[in-house]
């Protein structure tokens, strides 16, 4: 005789052929609950919504949900326990303000360990920036099973059951510029994971969800990205790389997903409505559809003694965003301080 208990996990994943609304809507008609409770369900999964069910019972609402179109699992009381004891681990390592605020209310304790952390849309991950504006560090709540694909050599801290592999980004012709080509994928394996990310620059991070749309980012600006956002290398054109200063390659950010991007300084957002002049050393990243022109400030003059070079003429309707500090203009400064030996 079968004495196990079983709870039942609504993992979140989505079958083919449906979408999350429907299964949200799904979930909450089933189980005769508000939207917005079905909804946080699918935003905190994989997540046991029955629990301490014999095997008949749990594989009647296995059958159930599976009709819906709901992707769920049936586990034992003893995974579950293995998940609670290393909860209890965390908790234990927190500072008691901390453990005061999860302990409120057992049923929600990853929404209130969550609060802390930053806004989203509700079908992207769970995240928090801390250090704005002049370090950012990013930390993010990995599903289980789910991958996050970050920059290289950005990765900080991580859980020690989340698994990493390294792909190439950009193919061969990022390797002309010189700089990084891989992109590390980090897994949750089993069970939700946290990874911390720490980007090579010091300055902001900015968060964008993205739903089948584009934005380009300047080549160092990429740190991370969920598992649906396409990254590839667009060509600027010779002419264009070479005289704006800048690498020959803007990196394409596509698709449906979390984007993380970062800035030198502090970072600023501006809607374009008709035309704006960027300098190049200040552009972090543009939404598709505004076309965009490298050209002098003023004459050939003016380009090597006035300090100003070339800017970047955006035309059209949508979003630039910039950075409050240029990493050239920052050397410039930075060489009058440079020590120099004294010829004899």
């Amino acid at each position: 005789m079968d004495t196990k208990t079983y709870n039942i996990v609504i993992t979140g994943e989505l079958l083919d052929g449906v979408t999350r609304e429907q299964a949200i809507e799904s979930l909450a008609k089933a189980f005769k609950i508000p939207q917005q409770k079905a909804e946080a369900i699918f935003t905190d999964a994989p997540r046991v919504i029955k629990a301490g069910l014999d095997r008949d019972k749990a594989k009647g609402y296995l059958t159930t949900l599976k009709k819906l179109n709901i992707d769920c699992r049936a586990e034992t009381n003893e995974a579950e326990a293995v998940a609670q004891n290393r909860a209890s681990q965390a908790m234990a390592a927190k500072p008691a303000t901390q453990q005061s605020v999860a302990s409120k209310d057992s049923e929600t304790t990853h929404s209130a360990h969550s609060a802390s952390y930053e806004p989203k849309n509700p079908k992207g991950m769970i995240f928090r920036i801390d250090g704005k504006p002049d370090y950012g560090f990013l930390t993010v709540k990995i599903p289980a099973g789910e991958i996050l694909k970050v920059e290289a050599s950005a990765m900080a801290t991580m859980d020690t059951h989340i698994k990493m592999k390294t792909k190439v980004k950009g193919g061969f012709g990022r390797f002309l510029t010189g700089e990084k080509v891989f992109i590390n994928e980090f897994k949750a394996e089993n069970i939700p994971g946290e990874i911390g990310i720490a980007p090579g620059t010091p300055g902001d991070l900015s968060h964008l969800f993205l739903e089948r749309n584009t934005v380009f980012l300047q080549n160092s600006a990429y740190v991370a990205s969920t598992s649906r956002v396409t990254i590839e290398t667009k060509w600027q054109g010779l002419t264009k790389g070479f005289f704006s200063g800048e690498s020959l390659f803007l990196i394409r950010c596509s698709g449906t997903g979390d984007l993380w991007f970062n800035t030198y300084g502090a970072i600023i957002e501006i809607d374009v409505k008709s035309a704006y002049v960027v300098d190049t050393g200040n552009i972090v990243a543009f939404t598709e559809g505004l076309e965009y022109k490298i050209a002098k400030v003023g004459g050939y003059k003016s380009l090597f003694f006035s300090g100003e070079g070339f800017v970047c003429r955006f035309s059209g309707t949508g979003k630039v965003w910039i950075q409050t500090r240029s990493a050239s203009a920052f050397t410039h400064w930075a060489n009058f301080y440079r020590p120099v030996k004294n010829s004899k």
